[in-house]
């Protein structure tokens, strides 16, 4: 089928579109929404801007809306808006989606694609954490955290990427202070550098920690695509 995606430069919405493209689906377009908010339970706002990069290295095109309400039911509307578009633009016959355990948020997108006959696909429902997080590392997805609000995540963390060395202590500290080893809870946000659909990877160029003592975020000031890589 061809699809359009959900997107906002994690890892979950990154490893949607890589596993819907090995089931043989076309991804024809890319959805992000800027929030005005980073308290928005349907989308995720630290380092939104980049996914401009990421849409260039995957050669997929975007969509970008802008949020100028904290109101779900705003954001809902938006992606109605944006959706509509991307039908009408690209023939598209679905949506990819990459959550996880989330049923509010799955539930807010079937319903649009209820309402816009087009099919819901969510290649990661419901897939056991541990599993999942090895699985992006087997298929060599660079993925770096960019901000946590956890207790069991300091600091440290903040820009560091997830490697085969580090998650075990990741998931070790999961289980000590019971948060979601995939951060399906929202206890911390990733951004992709590179992965098998990018063409080049994200050269980040300057970037700044911001920590409070409880939560944090690692922003990208300045990155480009790597053109040595």
């Amino acid at each position: 089928m061809k699809l359009a995606s959900f997107f906002s430069g994690g890892k979950d919405s990154c490893y949607a579109i890589y596993k819907a493209m090995k089931h043989g689906h076309s991804i024809e377009a890319l959805i992000t929404i800027i929030p005005q908010s980073d308290e928005s339970h349907l989308l995720h706002y630290h380092n939104i801007l980049q996914t401009k990069l990421q849409s260039e290295s995957m050669r997929i095109p975007q969509i970008i809306g802008i949020s100028d309400s904290t109101k779900t039911s705003d954001e809902v509307s938006l992606f109605y808006k944006l959706i509509k578009n991307a039908k009408n633009d690209f023939q598209i016959e679905g949506i990819v989606h990459g959550g996880i355990i989330s049923e509010f948020q799955k539930s807010k997108f079937e319903s649009l694609c209820n309402d816009l006959k087009l099919n819901l696909i969510s290649p990661l429902w419901k897939t056991n954490a541990s599993e999942y997080m090895k699985d992006l590392l087997d298929d060599n997805f660079k993925i770096i955290i960019c901000s946590t609000t956890t207790e069991g995540l300091d600091n440290d963390w903040l820009g560091k990427q997830i490697t085969y060395d580090n998650l075990q202590n990741l998931e070790n500290l999961s289980k000590k202070f019971h948060f979601n080893l995939n951060f399906e809870g929202g206890e911390a946000e990733t951004f992709v550098i590179d992965c098998p659909m990018f063409q080049k990877s994200v050269k980040i160029i300057k970037s700044q920690k911001i920590w409070d003592g409880y939560r944090g975020r690692f922003e990208i000031v300045d990155a480009e695509l790597d053109n040595n890589a």
